[in-house]
């Protein structure tokens, strides 16, 4: 099975877009405009031929080609990507943070029966799935609105990766033959992940299936049923153990686990059985699947981690830092929330702080500054 983001440098993390992280993601999808480009006109021509010898008709690429075109802004966002390498206490932050929790205990609700559906279907737990839905789109909010096949065709022809791609192209090219969906109404991230669990095409034919029996398997619809059901689908393929948990901190889950990570120190210590490796396979990172694992826990009426992370390299605790935010906010200097992680906007409002109150600008955190701002 490969896994649903091999494409993809670290995009499960940068994926978590929120208030202070600066994560790629988060930049509007509207700058995403066709420009004219003679070389994508050529390579298109040529892939044509390509696609046709793998039963695609001639309807499908007139149709799929209409209004379709070279994106920069695609190529832009594939040679800035950014690994970000956020400590495990910052990403549960993001991944599992009380607006996130909450949401999810709604959809858990809202979706109770569609959700008791699949789950008995599949074995995969119904707040797992929620889970992921909301790791991947904040529960259908972020889905991406670009056009998939100019994006994928966009990346086919840059060559970077382009093999992946043409890949990815052919297979966005028989979803729209077999009518799961339009050209149109085709939309995604920049790299071609789509509907409310990001599957790219490729992993949409293998496993994407039709739950609500309309004769489509339908992700992008506002109705999440097909998209949910497609991700319990997955990681029931992938090996999904029916009725054994993700892990969980040391000491609080039963049975064996596999084996007990320490992702970070201070800080829980985590003990995972089989469905994490299951996890890992829709986003192949420990810090996604211990979110997914975790965001799950809680949305089902569960505790956070015990364990402290004590305070990070600058001397500030999480709390500390969700502090510092509130503090520069309320003096003027806007970090978009408090969530306590030290992104963009953060360091832009600390910098700003710095230079309106005459102190070397560092953009940094720390403790002196927490209590220059007062209390």
């Amino acid at each position: 099975m490969i896994n649903r983001r091999i494409f993809s440098l670290g995009l499960g993390t940068a994926l978590l877009s929120a208030c202070s992280t600066g994560a790629p993601n988060s930049a509007p999808a509207s700058r995403m405009r066709p420009v004219p480009n003679a070389g994508w006109d050529a390579w298109v021509a040529g892939f044509k031929g390509r696609a046709a010898s793998q039963g695609i008709s001639q309807t499908t690429l007139n149709l799929a080609f209409q209004g379709a075109g070279y994106l920069p802004d695609v190529i832009e966002r594939d040679r800035n990507q950014v690994e970000f390498k956020r400590s495990l206490e910052d990403y549960l932050a993001i991944a599992a943070s009380d607006e996130r929790i909450a949401t999810g205990k709604q959809m858990l609700v809202r979706h109770a029966g569609t959700l008791s559906q699949i789950e008995a279907k599949y074995g995969v737990d119904k707040e797992v799935i929620v889970a992921v839905w909301g790791l991947e789109s904040r529960y259908g909010a972020r889905r991406g609105d670009v056009p998939v096949v100019s994006a994928v065709s966009t990346l086919a022809y840059d060559g970077r990766r382009g093999a992946f791609f043409e890949k990815q192209l052919i297979a966005a090219l028989k979803i729209i033959q077999e009518g799961d969906t339009s050209p149109a109404n085709m939309t995604g991230s920049w790299a071609g992940a789509m509907g409310h669990t990001q599957f790219i095409p490729t992993s949409y034919l293998a496993y994407a299936v039709d739950f609500t029996g309309d004769g489509r398997r339908d992700i992008w619809s506002e109705d999440p049923t097909d998209s949910l059901a497609s991700t319990a689908a997955y990681l029931a393929r992938a090996g999904w153990v029916r009725g054994q948990p993700w892990g969980g901190e040391a000491g609080t889950v039963s049975g064996t686990p596999v084996t007990v990570l320490q992702p970070q120190t201070p800080g829980p210590r985590i003990a995972v059985f089989r469905n994490f490796q299951v996890i890992k396979r829709y986003n192949n990172s420990d810090s996604y699947a211990i979110g997914v694992g975790h965001l799950s826990d809680r949305i089902a009426g569960g505790a956070a981690f015990q364990a402290s992370f004590g305070p990070d390299a600058t001397g500030l605790t999480l709390e500390d830092r969700k502090e510092l935010q509130r503090r520069l906010t309320s003096a003027g200097y806007d970090t978009q929330g408090a969530d306590g992680v030290i992104g963009n906007n953060t360091k832009s409002a600390i910098s700003a702080y710095q230079r309106a109150s005459g102190m070397p600008v560092t953009g940094e955190p720390s403790v002196a500054l927490l209590r220059s701002l007062g209390g």
